[in-house]
């Protein structure tokens, strides 16, 4: 943590800010784990058994994702974002020594930490190889000369190469056509139809829907659009408060901290609806957010996501919304072949390789495993590799000095769906049940 808060000052993060990102990415890799609430709690004094679950679902999404201020970090070209997800990383290690260690944290924190290196692009980290074992602090990086801002065509490029997705692909370049030309004519004097930016994301779970509005938020800064690029992810809990008048106040300043980037809200239809319909709550946040969308409307982009269904109501709840969101991508599922290759993809992230016969047998759970609405898609993939690379650490447990390949390998029999009997028996509890925020 102490690393975290030192880079964070050096790029001039506020260190309430990463302190609690942190905590949160620990809880989220950890809470699976028996005691860890209470080991958590010491490095948040005051803090309660519940204050750790609320932050495990906060810090959920950054599982497989880079977090909020590494996100910003990457998206102003800050010199210390390779050091920021370095440290980041080192909390992933840490995480998994929070209470009882098991494989579950520890494929979870591998995953984590890969994703982190991999958006800022640093240097790979092996997370602690088994659950007994903590990993020796890092050297930290020297600070690296900024890189040059990625053009719209290479931001495209990195859509292209995007597992599936051939519809929202087909709509994101027509998007970018007809907001270059708009822009183009704008320059040059002529009148122009004004062409709202915002768009609806509609799909299953895990379909890659925050990777690509991160994309987009790096398109539409490069297009000159946005005067930043970050990308801010939300859902309902960050902006709604516990009081009426609250509310409004805590989503003017979600949307504050998202100006000049994208404001990417999950599951929105949450703020018009629920069991018992439509609450004050998620109204006066409804209308705060069209209030900021039209105050902000030079420099702020909004996504909202989730089931097609709920998001038609959603849309058409509120006149304002309507107004703004004209445009919607729809996310296909992936098909058996798309999902092996995000598996694979994920694995080579982390540092791990997977033998012909655990791609066999992965292709075999897939054939096994129904597509109802609440298949994760991406996240499926995901989370096979993290109780993969949990098992892979069990298996190893014995192995004194194992080899490289060792190491990195991924088995058949890791990806097999019986635990070891030998295994602590909190093992069978899933981290993320709840989880509906992030994507492959």
């Amino acid at each position: 943590m102490s690393e975290l808060l030192a880079v964070a000052a050096r790029a001039g993060v506020a260190e309430r800010t990463a302190q609690a990102e942190a905590l949160s990415l620990a809880a989220a890799l950890a809470e699976s784990a028996p005691g860890a609430p209470a080991d958590w709690a010491k490095a948040s004094p005051g803090a309660t058994t519940q204050d750790f679950f609320d932050a495990a679902v906060r810090g959920r999404r950054w599982r497989g994702a880079p977090t909020a201020v590494l996100t910003e970090l990457i998206a102003e070209g800050s010199t210390e974002k390779a050091a920021y997800a370095e440290a980041l990383a080192e909390v992933a290690s840490a995480a998994c020594t929070l209470g009882e260690p098991t494989m579950r944290v520890v494929g979870n924190a591998s995953v984590a930490a890969a994703a982190q290196l991999q958006a800022a692009g640093a240097r790979p980290l092996q997370v602690a190889p088994t659950p007994t074992v903590q990993s020796t602090p890092q050297t930290p990086v020297e600070a690296k000369p900024e890189e040059p801002a990625k053009s719209v065509e290479e931001l495209l490029a990195e859509l292209d190469e995007l597992t599936g997705l051939a519809r929202v692909k087909r709509e994101v370049h027509r998007q970018v056509a007809v907001l270059r030309v708009e822009k183009l004519r704008a320059e040059a004097g002529l009148k122009s139809p004004t062409i709202t930016r915002h768009l609806v994301f509609v799909g299953n779970p895990g379909t890659g829907k925050t990777t690509v509005a991160r994309l987009v938020s790096g398109i539409y800064k490069a297009l000159g659009l946005l005067s930043k690029g970050q990308l801010v992810e939300v859902d309902r809990s960050e902006l709604v408060a516990g009081y009426l008048g609250q509310t409004a106040t805590k989503t003017a300043e979600v949307v504050a901290s998202a100006a000049g980037g994208v404001l990417f809200i999950d599951e929105a239809y949450s703020l018009t609806s629920g069991d018992s319909g439509a609450d004050q709550y998620g109204r006066e946040a409804v209308d705060t957010l069209v209030k900021e969308m039209e105050d902000r409307r030079d420099d702020l982009v909004v996504i909202v996501a989730g089931y097609p269904e709920p998001m038609e109501a959603f849309i058409a709840a509120n006149p304002g919304l309507a107004s703004r969101f004209r445009t919607t991508i729809a996310f296909d599922d992936y098909s058996d072949d798309e999902l092996t290759d995000i598996l694979t993809g994920l694995a080579e992230a982390a540092d791990y390789e997977l033998v012909p016969e655990a791609l066999d047998r992965f292709r075999e759970i897939l054939e096994a495993t129904p597509r109802d609405h609440s298949f994760g898609n991406g996240r499926f993939a995901r989370n096979v590799l993290e109780a993969a690379i949990g098992r892979h650490a069990w298996r190893l447990r014995d192995v004194t000095a194992p080899t490289k390949d060792q190491l990195r390998q991924i088995l058949a029999e890791d990806l097999s769906e019986e635990e070891d009997v030998a295994e602590p028996a909190d093992l069978a509890v899933e981290a993320d049940q709840s989880e509906q925020g992030e994507e492959a």
